[in-house]
C-alpha cells in the first residue's frame, strides 16, 4: 500500500504529519498516507466496524512488540471509524487512568475519554458537537409534528432509563436542551460538563442539574454502555473505544487492584461477546507480557485466560484474524521500503517530481540504518522513521548538498523499552 505517485497532498495534513513524526509521536492525522503491510488486520477490523454500526458489539486485544506500531495501527482504525459514521473514543492508560479503583483513576480515565471523543466532523472534543446534534434533530423532529421537543427529547430517551445510570443521564440531554433553547450557556456548559464526568461531588451536580448522581469509579462502565445508545440516537452508528497502553495494568504492584482491572476486562469481554450491550466497540493495546504473562497479564486470571486463548490450530504460517487476540506482526524490509516511498512523497506534498531524495538513497538510507542498529531498523521503526525525515528536512533546507554526504552523518539509536525496567513485586508477597 502506498500513496505514491497518486495523491496530492494538503499543506496542513503534511505539515502536522512531518511535525508528529519528527517529534516520535504518532500522528493523529493522515496516517492512512504512510500506512503499509496489514492488510489483513485492517480488513478484519472493519468486520468489527461493520458490526457495531448494525448494532452489535467487538472487543479485540490488539497486542505487539514495543515500537511495532499499535498505537499508529489503533489510530488508523479510528479514523476508518470516524469516516464510518462512528463516535470514537480514545486514551492511554497511566497511573492516574484506569478501568477499575476507589481513588478517581477510573473516573480520570472516564474524563480523558470524553475529552478525546472524535467524530469525522471533529476529531478531538466532539461531545458538545453529539449532543446538540441530538437536540437539534429532536427540535425539528418537534417542528414536523407539530409538537414540544421536551415531549420529542424525553420519548426518546425513554430507552435510556432500562440501562443503569440512565434517568440522571436524560435529564441531564433535557437541560443541555433547556440551556440550547433559552440561550443559557451556563447550564449548557453544566451539562456537558456532567457527561465528561467531571464533576466531583453530588451535591455540585444537584444544584447545577438537578441531578442525584454522577460519573464515579463504579460508573464508569455503564456510563460508556449509555453513551454508546445515545450516540445512535444522535444518529451515529454506534461509539468505539480504543485504550492504548494497557501495560500499564501489568505493572500494578498490588495484585488486588491489578485483578479488579482485569475483571472489569472480563465485564467487557462477557458483553461484548454475549450480546448484552449495543452499538459498543473495544479495542485493547498491549504487549504480549501484558497478554501472557502468567504471573501479572491477563493470562493470569482464569476467566480472562479461557476467554483470550488463540486458536491452536493457526500454526504453520496459518493465522486466525476473527479471535479476540490479534496480534501485529513486525514490518518486513519490503515493507519498511515502503514506508520510506511514503514518507518521500508526504515530504514533496505528493508530487513525484519534487522528490528530495532518488531511488537509491532509499536503499543506502536501509543500509545505514542496518549497519548502525541491526534488524532492529525495520521491526520497531520509530526512531529510524525519525532519522529518515530528519534526513529529508536537512535536504529540504539545504537543497545544494548531495545526500550522500547528509547521510554519512546521520545517527540512528536502537529504540529503549521503558517496559523492560524490573517490576516492583506485588505487596502481598513482600515480608514485611
Amino acid at each position: 500500500m502506498t500513496a505514491a505517485g497518486t495523491t496530492k497532498i494538503k499543506p496542513r495534513e503534511r505539515n502536522a504529519l512531518i511535525q508528529s513524526l519528527r517529534s516520535g509521536v504518532v500522528p493523529r492525522t493522515g496516517q492512512h498516507l504512510i500506512q503499509v503491510g496489514r492488510a489483513n488486520e485492517v480488513h478484519a477490523l472493519l468486520g468489527d466496524i461493520d458490526r457495531i454500526a448494525e448494532g452489535g458489539t467487538a472487543a479485540r486485544f490488539i497486542i505487539g512488540d514495543y515500537g511495532s506500531g499499535k498505537t499508529f495501527f489503533l489510530n488508523l482504525i479510528r479514523a476508518v471509524a470516524a469516516q464510518r459514521k462512528l463516535v470514537t473514543l480514545h486514551a492511554d492508560l497511566n497511573p492516574g487512568r484506569r478501568l477499575a479503583s476507589s481513588g478517581g483513576q477510573a473516573r480520570g480515565l472516564y474524563t480523558e475519554l470524553m475529552r478525546n471523543a472524535g467524530t469525522q466532523a471533529k476529531p478531538e472534543g466532539a461531545l458538545a458537537g453529539v449532543v446538540e446534534r441530538f437536540v437539534t434533530q429532536a427540535m425539528d423532529e418537534a417542528k414536523k409534528n407539530d409538537t414540544s421537543p421536551s415531549r420529542v427529547i424525553k420519548t426518546r430517551l425513554e430507552d435510556l432509563q432500562e440501562l443503569v445510570g440512565g434517568y440522571d443521564f436524560a435529564i441531564v440531554i433535557e437541560k443541555y436542551w433547556r440551556g440550547y433553547d433559552t440561550d443559557d450557556d451556563a447550564l449548557k456548559a453544566n451539562a456537558v460538563r456532567w457527561l465528561r464526568g467531571e464533576y466531583s461531588t453530588k451535591t455540585e451536580a444537584r444544584a447545577d442539574l438537578g441531578v442525584r448522581t454522577i460519573v464515579d469509579d463504579d460508573s464508569f462502565y455503564d456510563q460508556l454502555k449509555l453513551l454508546a445508545r445515545f450516540v445512535r440516537l444522535a444518529g451515529y452508528k454506534g461509539l468505539l473505544i480504543c485504550l492504548d497502553e494497557m501495560v500499564n495494568l501489568y505493572k500494578i504492584a498490588h495484585k488486588g487492584s491489578r485483578e479488579a482491572n482485569y475483571e472489569q476486562i472480563l465485564r467487557i469481554v462477557n458483553d461484548c461477546h454475549q450480546g448484552s450491550a449495543e452499538g459498543i466497540g473495544f479495542l485493547f493495546g498491549g504487549t504480549p507480557d501484558f497478554l501472557t504473562d502468567s504471573r501479572r497479564g491477563l493470562h493470569s486470571y482464569g476467566a480472562l485466560a479461557s476467554r483470550l486463548t488463540e486458536n491452536r490450530f493457526a500454526t504453520g504460517g496459518l493465522v486466525d484474524y476473527s479471535g479476540p487476540v490479534l496480534r501485529l506482526d513486525q514490518l518486513t524490509p519490503e515493507d519498511f521500503h515502503v514506508l520510506l516511498e511514503n514518507l518521500r512523497h508526504v515530504y514533496a506534498s505528493g508530487d513525484s517530481a519534487r522528490y528530495l531524495v532518488p531511488d537509491e538513497a532509499l536503499d543506502a538510507f536501509m543500509a545505514h540504518c542496518r549497519q548502525q542498529i541491526g534488524d532492529a531498523y525495520f521491526r520497531t521503526p520509530r526512531t529510524t522513521i525519525k532519522a529518515f525525515c530528519d534526513l529529508l528536512s536537512l535536504l529540504e533546507q539545504h537543497p545544494d548538498r548531495d545526500w550522500r554526504e547528509v547521510l554519512g552523518h546521520t545517527a540512528v539509536q536502537p529504540e529503549e523499552n521503558p517496559d523492560l525496567a524490573p517490576l516492583d513485586d506485588d505487596d502481598d508477597l513482600v515480608s514485611v
